[in-house]
């Protein structure tokens, strides 16, 4: 008997088969249409969110401005120099168990746009003590092309990573990483939700697929079977769906997305947020009609591989019962 040779066809066909076992038929050949469609494009199917990184000329005309300003050396120094962050959710219904639970929450790793960043990111998280682990999406430098570099650096990235890992896809990622990075470890959560236990009490996990650009993420889906009074956590990459999320009845939102401005006016005053939501939401600790929520402004970079007045972290949220 003759191999069937493993032509690109052949790929596309396996990919699409393992994918529809894995997030069922419909939201399978939605994301893959979309995104075969419109990931090499500058503007998404709404024709107001972007992609910056596909304007060919962006990364270039941004470090020959900063090299002449005298601050992109600064700026890619800074980039490699990571913060960890402590944040605490006070949540008054919290399962006993979880008091003290601690979630290491990492976003925006980019992690092929530059290898000193993603050393240091290991490098950052090895002495932590936590829980369990949430990834917020784009890991990938491109939002088009190949993806076998980023999933190399996802892969060394998961070896520093203790215990579970949960994620949710960004914008820069393909679905086509899907079933490699569940190979290595990370549980994607594609419009799903999973239940945390600590003795005999729960917590409810949730995570929807790209809400930015290709706008494939289903709040109702993730969160339909989720028992009425149960606490809640949403995973998002970006913090634009709040509002919907919010009313939606869950509890705490984590995101990525804005990178805190990246490259921000001095006081921290970002120039562009790339996200359509109130600028008190584009970095840190908020809270909106009874929702708490946290935007990380990431531990990489997009674009050029600079940060300006705008730190990288990796952020530790704890829970607690305790009064705010």
């Amino acid at each position: 008997m003759t191999a069937r040779a493993h032509t690109p066809e052949n790929q596309d066909e396996l990919l699409e088969y393992r994918l529809s076992l894995r997030l069922g038929p419909v939201h399978a050949r939605q994301r893959l249409g979309i995104e075969r469609e419109a990931e090499a494009r500058v503007f998404g199917p709404d024709r107001h969110s972007f992609h910056l990184e596909n304007i060919t000329s962006a990364p270039r005309f941004i470090s020959a401005c900063l090299k002449l300003a005298g601050l992109f050396r600064r700026g890619q120094d800074n980039s490699r120099r990571l913060d960890t962050v402590h944040n605490c959710f006070h949540v008054t219904d919290l399962p006993p168990a979880f008091e003290g639970y601690q979630i290491l929450h990492l976003t925006d790793l980019h992690v092929d746009m530059d290898e000193a960043n993603l050393q240091a990111v290991i490098r950052q998280i090895e002495p932590l003590e936590y829980d369990v682990c949430v990834l917020t999406g784009d890991y990938r430098r491109l939002t088009w092309g190949p993806i076998d570099n980023a999933m190399e650096g996802m892969g060394r990235l998961r070896d520093a990573i203790r215990g579970k890992a949960y994620a949710v896809l960004g914008n820069h990622d393909s679905v086509r990483m899907v079933p490699g990075l569940e190979d290595m470890g990370y549980h994607l959560l594609m419009n799903e939700h999973v239940e945390l236990q600590q003795a005999d009490d729960k917590l409810y996990l949730a995570g929807v697929d790209d809400a930015h650009f290709y706008k494939v993420h289903n709040l109702h889906r993730a969160g339909d079977h989720i028992p009425a009074g149960g606490v809640s956590i949403l995973l998002s990459h970006t913090p634009e769906i709040w509002r919907e999320a919010a009313h939606a009845g869950y509890d705490l939102f984590l995101c990525g997305h804005t990178h805190g401005g990246q490259i921000c006016l001095p006081g921290g005053v970002p120039v562009t947020l790339d996200s359509d939501c109130p600028r008190e939401l584009g970095r840190g600790y908020w809270r909106r009609n009874g929702m708490q929520g946290y935007t990380s402004p990431g531990a990489g970079t997009s674009v050029v591989n600079v940060r300006l007045n705008c730190p990288p972290e990796v952020t530790i949220h704890t829970l607690t019962r305790g009064p705010d």
